[in-house]
């Protein structure tokens, strides 16, 4: 197998990894090109952080780890409407929420590359991370969030050392601000980097390792960009092709209906985006209106035989009740995996007996205020 590189999926093209860049000549989000995966006999088991599977990484020793100890999240099993389901507690993470994952493979791999500073465009969780471990990595970053954006999620940023800038209007009009000021700070993005989904990939791994080195039948994620879902997919791609697996689980998103542009897609059969509305959410963690890699997360569900499925707030605020009274206590954006599962239940699309990770992205600690009203309203 050839050296990895970046490659255009939509183009084909492949440029140099040693070389920065965070898109393609044409504009379009870049990937890794497709790499071989690992065995069991090839996971690091005295490294307790997803640095353990750096074998399956697309570079060398030559990168020294950014590490505060993401990856080895629990997997739990849950009890909920009469039927168990396992659940990857991913706020255990250092910053609070999954997005770890990918600030550490991603900054580390930069850093190697010689990026010193870094710009990031973020709601919330994925700025915290890149602020984290960039301050962890002695790089400088500089965080653009929406006018907004609550302090109590701008203030972990603040105090890594980010220089956090507020701009005014939507979540989109952030991220077209931030490819303006990528001509002259490298663009670090969890959307667009494609070292990002090599963090995200090791979800995958974490998985097979959990059950015994098996796979689950399904895994149901929240979804807005899509990484979880992309990384999914290319790790246990990559277990497929190292021989460790049999199959791929069944991969489904979940969004909210108030923001559902994939699910849109999804159920009009078509890979490129179509007209939805579009309205504030609770689940604010998945509300990006644009999706860069729309066409390559429906290609990740249809190619597994999973799908798209957006619920409504109700359903949303339904699913957080259940899991903070079993001790679970999450943000909103995370409990609409598990409104995902009930109504994939519901619909006989997942059968009853059908082994189901949910992966719980984030802590309720990052979202006090929002889930105070919802108790109010609840008592």
């Amino acid at each position: 197998m050839s050296s990895p590189a970046y490659l255009d999926p939509r183009t084909g093209r492949t440029f140099p990894l040693e070389r920065p860049r965070w898109r393609s000549d044409d504009g379009n989000p870049l990937m890794i090109t497709p790499l071989p995966g690992i065995g069991r006999d090839d996971i690091e088991l005295d490294l307790r952080s997803l640095w353990r599977y750096r074998a399956a990484f697309p570079f060398g020793p030559e990168v020294a780890p950014i590490t505060l100890g993401e990856g080895c999240s629990p997997l739990i099993k849950v009890r909920l409407d009469g039927a168990g389901v396992l659940a990857k507690l991913e706020w255990f993470s250092p910053t609070g929420s999954f997005k770890d994952r990918g600030a550490s493979v991603m900054l580390s791999g930069l850093r190697a590359q010689g990026i010193t500073e870094v710009l990031e465009d973020s709601s919330g969780n994925g700025g915290a991370a890149i602020a984290a471990y960039a301050a962890a990595g002695g790089m400088r970053a500089k965080i653009l969030v929406p006018a907004a954006t609550s302090p109590a999620k701008t203030v972990q940023m603040e105090a890594c050392g980010a220089e956090v800038e507020r701009v005014s209007g939507t979540r989109q009009d952030c991220a077209d601000e931030a490819v303006r000021q990528a001509e002259r700070i490298f663009y670090a993005s969890h959307n667009w980097h494609p070292f990002f989904l090599q963090g995200t990939k090791t979800l995958a791994y974490e998985l097979w390792e959990d059950l015994g080195f098996r796979v689950p039948e399904a895994v149901i994620a929240p979804c807005g960009a899509g990484s979880i879902v992309l990384g999914l997919e290319i790790g246990f791609g990559e277990l497929l092709r190292a021989g460790a697996i049999e199959r791929i689980p069944r991969l489904f998103a979940v969004q909210p209906e108030a923001c559902a542009p994939i699910a849109a897609a999804f159920r009009a059969g078509v890979d490129h985006p179509v007209a939805c509305e579009i309205r504030p959410t609770i689940a604010e963690g998945t509300a990006i209106a644009r999706p860069l890699r729309l066409r390559e997360v429906l290609g990740a569900v249809r190619a597994t035989e999973g799908g798209v499925i957006a619920v409504a707030e109700a359903e949303i605020v339904a699913a957080f009740h259940a899991l903070a009274e079993r001790g679970l206590f999450v943000e909103p954006t995370c409990a609409s995996a598990l409104a995902g599962w009930r109504k994939l239940r519901a619909a006989g699309t997942l059968a009853e007996r059908e082994e189901t990770v949910l992966i719980l992205t984030g802590t309720g600690l990052k979202a006090v205020p929002r889930i105070a009203e919802l108790i109010g309203a609840r008592s």
